[in-house]
């Protein structure tokens, strides 16, 4: 199944990805089970329960601790990996559409957290950089908004602007062609390290050889009791994030999986 999307596929793609991630995921079990508590009541109390146990997974220390490890890359570049790369490829994460202070709209959080990391290294190693990511509304496309912040903030210019993506599969298929076309085959991938093995799968998929640089850990490893140094010890907005990015990269590696 080709994965390019239309528009109207595009959306369809947000709403069950909606429905499937907090805080819907939760929420379902327990209107269900409210519901059906009217009629079948241990029935309802048991779905609208299990609900109830759901959200405290997704927002509690260890259960989310435990999702990271699964998605998210370990390590960090190796400055002898770097030297393989022939240019730095970093992904779109979003926009944000007010930004009156930067005259209109910019790059959201998480696309400033990448780009910072990229033009480090394109500081540290003086490769090429090749930004990405599209729109499928009338706006700016998210690959012009990256390098208006890379020029504007970083004082670097990016070589290549793909601004056709609208998801990691497309990032990867459009930035191989640009690529190809200036005989670059190894790249130093930047995205966020809970992001990274699905990333990754999907450019070597494309042909491109891969070197991970991640940014934006999550996940910190345990300390000598077993709790990750990175999460909070009690559930709060973080720990919620992070549950949230985590299932999200885990749903996304697994639907993308079999749709190859």
């Amino acid at each position: 199944m080709d994965l390019a999307l239309t528009p109207l596929l595009f959306w369809l793609k947000k709403i069950v990805v909606a429905l499937v991630l907090p805080p819907l995921l939760p929420l379902l079990p327990i209107v269900l089970g409210l519901l059906l508590g009217m009629r079948w009541r241990r029935l309802g109390n048991a779905l609208a329960w299990s609900g109830v146990a759901l959200n405290l997974l997704l927002i509690s220390p260890p259960s989310v601790s435990w999702l990271v490890r699964q998605v998210e890359h370990a390590q960090a570049l190796e400055a002898d990996a770097a030297r393989r790369a022939q240019a730095i490829v970093i992904l779109g994460a979003g926009r944000r559409s007010h930004a009156p202070e930067f005259g209109g709209e910019t790059v959201n959080r998480l696309a400033l957290e990448r780009l910072r990391y990229g033009a480090r290294l394109a500081r540290e190693t003086g490769l090429p950089i090749l930004v990405t990511g599209g729109t499928v509304r009338d706006e700016t496309p998210e690959a012009q908004l990256m390098q208006a912040a890379l020029r504007e903030d970083f004082g670097l210019e990016a070589r290549w602007v793909e601004t056709a993506a609208r998801d990691t599969r497309e990032n990867a298929r459009f930035s191989a062609v640009h690529l190809g076309a200036a005989d670059i085959d190894a790249v130093l991938l930047v995205t966020h390290a809970m992001h990274m093995k699905r990333a990754q799968a999907e450019f070597e998929a494309a042909g491109l050889a891969v070197i991970p640089a991640p940014t934006a850990w999550l996940g910190g490893g345990e300390d000598d009791a077993g709790a990750d140094q990175a999460l909070p010890l009690l559930p709060s907005q973080n720990t919620a994030y992070a549950g949230w990015f985590a299932l999200h990269e885990l749903l996304g590696g697994l639907a993308y999986r079999w749709s190859r």
